[in-house]
Protein backbone atom coordinates (compact mmCIF):
# COMPACT_ATOMS: atom_id res chain seq x y z
CA UNK A 1 0.00 0.00 0.00
CA UNK A 2 3.02 2.53 0.83
CA UNK A 3 4.32 1.72 -2.27
CA UNK A 4 1.30 2.35 -4.05
CA UNK A 5 0.63 5.49 -2.49
CA UNK A 6 4.04 7.04 -3.31
CA UNK A 7 3.89 6.11 -6.74
CA UNK A 8 0.02 7.88 -6.97
CA UNK A 9 1.73 10.68 -5.33
CA UNK A 10 4.71 11.20 -7.55
CA UNK A 11 2.17 10.96 -10.73
CA UNK A 12 -0.07 13.76 -9.20
CA UNK A 13 2.85 15.90 -8.76
CA UNK A 14 2.78 16.81 -12.45
CA UNK A 15 -0.54 16.94 -14.16
CA UNK A 16 -1.35 15.70 -17.35
CA UNK A 17 -4.21 15.65 -19.71
CA UNK A 18 -3.45 13.45 -22.26
CA UNK A 19 -6.47 13.30 -24.36
CA UNK A 20 -9.11 16.21 -25.21
CA UNK A 21 -12.88 15.37 -24.60
CA UNK A 22 -13.46 14.66 -28.46
CA UNK A 23 -10.10 12.88 -29.13
CA UNK A 24 -11.63 10.35 -26.11
CA UNK A 25 -15.17 10.47 -27.91
CA UNK A 26 -13.09 9.05 -31.33
CA UNK A 27 -10.52 6.68 -29.48
CA UNK A 28 -13.77 4.81 -27.70
CA UNK A 29 -15.19 4.43 -31.33
CA UNK A 30 -11.87 3.17 -32.47
CA UNK A 31 -11.88 5.98 -35.50
CA UNK A 32 -8.39 7.77 -36.39
CA UNK A 33 -8.99 10.69 -38.67
CA UNK A 34 -6.98 13.13 -40.46
CA UNK A 35 -5.99 16.82 -39.33
CA UNK A 36 -4.64 20.06 -41.83
CA UNK A 37 -1.08 19.08 -39.46
CA UNK A 38 -1.48 15.24 -40.31
CA UNK A 39 -2.59 12.13 -38.82
CA UNK A 40 -4.44 11.78 -35.46
CA UNK A 41 -2.86 9.70 -33.15
CA UNK A 42 -4.04 6.41 -31.92
CA UNK A 43 -4.62 6.31 -28.19
CA UNK A 44 -1.88 3.71 -27.58
CA UNK A 45 0.33 6.29 -28.96
CA UNK A 46 -0.96 8.72 -26.94
CA UNK A 47 -0.28 7.21 -23.91
CA UNK A 48 2.97 6.00 -24.65
CA UNK A 49 4.05 9.72 -25.72
CA UNK A 50 2.26 11.03 -22.62
CA UNK A 51 4.13 8.53 -20.36
CA UNK A 52 7.91 9.50 -22.20
CA UNK A 53 7.11 13.51 -22.07
CA UNK A 54 6.36 12.64 -17.36
CA UNK A 55 9.95 10.22 -17.59
CA UNK A 56 11.92 13.16 -19.23
CA UNK A 57 10.68 15.61 -17.43
CA UNK A 58 11.18 14.28 -14.18
CA UNK A 59 14.76 13.30 -15.20
CA UNK A 60 15.73 17.14 -16.14
CA UNK A 61 18.94 17.62 -14.11
CA UNK A 62 17.29 21.29 -12.30
CA UNK A 63 13.73 20.55 -11.79
CA UNK A 64 13.34 20.68 -7.75
CA UNK A 65 11.02 21.59 -5.74
CA UNK A 66 10.32 24.88 -6.70
CA UNK A 67 9.44 24.21 -9.88
CA UNK A 68 5.88 22.97 -11.10
CA UNK A 69 5.72 21.66 -14.80
CA UNK A 70 2.68 20.59 -16.26
CA UNK A 71 1.88 19.10 -20.15
CA UNK A 72 -1.05 18.14 -22.24
CA UNK A 73 -0.54 15.80 -25.19
CA UNK A 74 -2.59 16.81 -28.04
CA UNK A 75 -4.14 14.22 -30.67
CA UNK A 76 -2.08 15.43 -33.54
CA UNK A 77 1.16 14.85 -31.28
CA UNK A 78 1.67 18.33 -30.23
CA UNK A 79 2.63 18.82 -26.31
CA UNK A 80 1.76 21.70 -24.64
CA UNK A 81 4.57 22.48 -21.85
CA UNK A 82 2.74 25.15 -18.65
CA UNK A 83 4.05 25.36 -15.37
CA UNK A 84 6.48 27.65 -14.06
CA UNK A 85 10.32 27.09 -13.13
CA UNK A 86 13.49 29.32 -11.65
CA UNK A 87 15.66 28.89 -14.04
CA UNK A 88 15.46 29.58 -17.63
CA UNK A 89 17.56 26.55 -18.73
CA UNK A 90 15.01 24.09 -16.96
CA UNK A 91 12.49 25.71 -19.62
CA UNK A 92 14.95 25.34 -22.29
CA UNK A 93 16.11 21.97 -21.22
CA UNK A 94 12.18 20.76 -20.92
CA UNK A 95 11.46 22.01 -24.45
CA UNK A 96 14.24 19.98 -25.97
CA UNK A 97 13.79 16.92 -24.36
CA UNK A 98 10.36 16.47 -25.24
CA UNK A 99 11.38 17.57 -28.97
CA UNK A 100 13.67 14.14 -29.03
CA UNK A 101 10.18 12.04 -28.03
CA UNK A 102 9.05 9.68 -30.89
CA UNK A 103 5.79 10.51 -32.03
CA UNK A 104 5.88 14.43 -30.55
CA UNK A 105 5.11 16.61 -34.23
CA UNK A 106 5.27 20.04 -32.37
CA UNK A 107 6.27 21.67 -29.16
CA UNK A 108 4.39 24.22 -27.54
CA UNK A 109 6.70 25.79 -24.36
CA UNK A 110 4.50 27.85 -22.10
CA UNK A 111 6.79 27.38 -18.80
CA UNK A 112 6.86 30.99 -16.84
CA UNK A 113 10.47 31.13 -16.07
CA UNK A 114 9.69 33.39 -12.27
CA UNK A 115 11.65 36.65 -12.37
CA UNK A 116 14.76 36.78 -10.05
CA UNK A 117 14.03 38.42 -6.30
CA UNK A 118 16.11 37.98 -3.81
CA UNK A 119 12.67 38.41 -1.44
CA UNK A 120 11.23 35.67 -3.37
CA UNK A 121 14.62 33.34 -2.96
CA UNK A 122 14.06 33.57 0.93
CA UNK A 123 10.33 33.05 0.80
CA UNK A 124 11.30 30.22 -1.30
CA UNK A 125 13.87 28.37 1.97
CA UNK A 126 11.61 30.16 4.61
CA UNK A 127 8.29 28.17 3.24
CA UNK A 128 10.71 25.15 2.36
CA UNK A 129 11.55 24.93 6.03
CA UNK A 130 8.56 25.40 7.30
CA UNK A 131 6.48 22.82 5.68
CA UNK A 132 9.26 20.21 5.37
CA UNK A 133 9.82 21.15 8.88
CA UNK A 134 7.05 19.84 10.31
CA UNK A 135 6.87 16.38 11.94
CA UNK A 136 3.64 15.32 9.90
CA UNK A 137 4.77 16.95 6.18
CA UNK A 138 8.44 15.57 6.52
CA UNK A 139 7.82 12.12 4.99
CA UNK A 140 6.73 14.08 1.66
CA UNK A 141 10.59 15.69 1.65
CA UNK A 142 12.15 11.87 1.30
CA UNK A 143 11.51 11.52 -2.28
CA UNK A 144 14.11 12.78 -5.01
CA UNK A 145 11.73 15.68 -6.23
CA UNK A 146 9.59 16.51 -3.05
CA UNK A 147 5.56 16.22 -3.69
CA UNK A 148 4.79 19.60 -2.35
CA UNK A 149 6.13 22.13 -4.87
CA UNK A 150 6.28 25.76 -3.62
CA UNK A 151 6.06 28.43 -6.26
CA UNK A 152 6.78 31.42 -5.12
CA UNK A 153 5.87 34.79 -7.44
CA UNK A 154 6.15 38.52 -5.95
CA UNK A 155 5.36 37.72 -2.76
CA UNK A 156 2.67 35.14 -3.76
CA UNK A 157 3.09 31.16 -2.47
CA UNK A 158 1.04 28.76 -4.81
CA UNK A 159 1.06 25.07 -3.86
CA UNK A 160 1.10 22.46 -6.10
CA UNK A 161 1.43 18.73 -5.89
CA UNK A 162 -0.23 15.81 -4.12
CA UNK A 163 -0.51 14.60 -0.47
CA UNK A 164 -1.72 11.43 0.78
CA UNK A 165 -4.18 13.27 3.66
CA UNK A 166 -6.60 16.12 4.08
CA UNK A 167 -4.75 17.30 6.95
CA UNK A 168 -1.65 17.16 5.63
CA UNK A 169 -2.87 19.98 3.25
CA UNK A 170 -4.29 21.85 6.01
CA UNK A 171 -1.23 21.65 7.52
CA UNK A 172 0.77 22.61 4.65
CA UNK A 173 -1.07 25.82 3.66
CA UNK A 174 -1.30 26.88 7.15
CA UNK A 175 2.38 26.57 7.75
CA UNK A 176 2.91 28.36 3.97
CA UNK A 177 0.59 31.44 5.53
CA UNK A 178 3.22 31.36 8.76
CA UNK A 179 6.09 32.89 7.19
CA UNK A 180 7.20 36.38 7.59
CA UNK A 181 6.78 38.50 3.87
CA UNK A 182 4.21 35.96 2.14
CA UNK A 183 1.49 38.18 0.53
CA UNK A 184 -0.53 35.38 0.27
CA UNK A 185 -0.76 30.94 -0.06
CA UNK A 186 -2.95 29.74 -3.17
CA UNK A 187 -3.04 25.90 -2.15
CA UNK A 188 -3.96 23.44 -5.18
CA UNK A 189 -2.60 20.68 -3.16
CA UNK A 190 -4.63 17.13 -4.90
CA UNK A 191 -5.36 14.99 -2.15
CA UNK A 192 -4.70 10.88 -2.82
CA UNK A 193 -7.48 9.35 -1.81
CA UNK A 194 -6.65 6.25 -3.53
CA UNK A 195 -5.13 3.25 -1.30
Amino acid sequence: MKATLCSSLLVLTMTAVQVTAADQNSATSGQTSSTSQGQTLSPASLERIAKEVRHELLLLPFYGVFDNLAYQVQNDGTVILQGSVVRPTTKSDAGNAVKRIEGVEKVVNNIDVLPPSPNDDRIRRDVYRSIYGNNVLNQYALRAVPTIHIIVKNGHVTLEGAVARQMDKQIAEVQAKTVPGVFSVTDNLKVDNGG
